[in-house]
């Protein structure tokens, strides 16, 4: 991914609205299913990062990034932005 995709990723991402959040129970399996669904659905998600997670934003970004296949845009303060392209048909997709 150039920086320039991920700049445009990040702006629309900019007014999107956090669809999940993650706690002290980190990553698990129910989470990476739903988020997957969701990265299908929306193909850009932003998930929040609670204070009281294990671990910090990056590491969690990375950690979901890998299990879904899916690139860490962004991880800003507790903001983490995922982004990856839907395979559906009927998607009007994400144009860079």
């Amino acid at each position: 991914m150039t920086s320039k995709q991920r700049s445009n990723l990040k702006s629309i991402a900019a007014n999107l609205s956090p669809i999940a959040q993650l706690g002290k129970g980190g990553v698990s399996e129910n989470m990476v299913k739903s988020l997957s669904d969701a990265l299908e659905a929306h193909e850009l998600i932003k998930i929040n990062v609670l204070t009281n997670a294990e671990e910090d934003a990056k590491a969690l970004g990375a950690q979901l990034a890998e299990s879904l296949k899916a690139e860490c845009v962004a991880v800003i303060g507790r903001k983490i932005v995922l982004y990856r392209r839907s395979s559906r048909k009927d998607f009007k997709h994400i144009e860079f």
